[in-house]
């Protein structure tokens, strides 16, 4: 029995091991890298990554310092300067002869005298050099008109009217303003506008222009 169950195992081993040998035939693997005809590569673009620099060894062109015909580089803006005080205006009366004006004494003037039978003469004055603030008063036969008259550019002033004879009007500096002396222009019109006279003055403060008018 022992005898017949030895054989009956090797038999089955032998039987197994002929059908394993009939199932497995491997078959080699074949790879093959086949590669598209039709796949085109395209080189790849190169860059140029050079810089453009200029050519050191490119020989220059001379600048002769010392010849100003010669454009210079300038690192400001061209501009043609002005000079300082260009547009200044300055006062007149500050000039060359400011010094000898200042402290000087101007007296009484006496502006002269004309004729005139008409109601009434209009006389306007002005600052006939730069307007620094001379005041005068006016009077006319010892009669103050107007108490503070402020001088400017511009011509100001009153009409007066004529008495027969003598018309003595007066002209009082109340100072100098903010320059020596106390300067004016008078003119004088008569009633229909007319101008009959003019002059002009240079008083100090307290100093009186005189003008007469004669009415026959």
């Amino acid at each position: 029995m022992k005898q017949f169950l030895i054989f009956l195992f090797f038999g089955l081993l032998f039987q197994v091991g002929f059908s394993q040998e009939g199932v497995i035939k491997a078959q080699p693997l074949k790879i093959e890298s086949k590669t598209p005809s039709d796949l085109k590569l395209t080189p790849e673009k190169k860059t140029n990554l050079s810089l453009n620099m200029p050519d050191l060894l490119e020989k220059q062109e001379d600048y002769n310092m010392k010849d100003s015909s010669k454009t210079t580089i300038s690192m400001l803006p061209n501009k043609e300067l002005v000079q300082a005080g260009k547009d200044l205006k300055l006062n007149p009366k500050f000039g060359e002869n400011s010094g000898e004006s200042q402290g000087k004494h101007f007296p009484n003037m006496y502006l002269g005298d004309i004729k005139n039978n008409g109601k009434f003469i209009g006389i306007v004055c002005r600052d006939h050099e730069y307007v620094d603030g001379d005041l005068v008063s006016i009077s006319v036969n010892g009669e103050v008109v107007d108490p503070k008259l402020f001088l400017t550019g511009a011509f100001k002033g009153v009409n007066v009217d004529l008495k027969q004879g003598f018309n003595r009007i007066e002209f009082k500096a109340l100072n100098e303003g903010s320059s020596s002396p106390n300067t004016a222009q008078i003119n004088v019109y008569d009633d229909e506008g007319k101008l009959l006279y003019a002059n002009q003055w240079n008083l100090s403060a307290g100093s009186v222009a005189t003008f007469i008018v004669t009415k026959d």
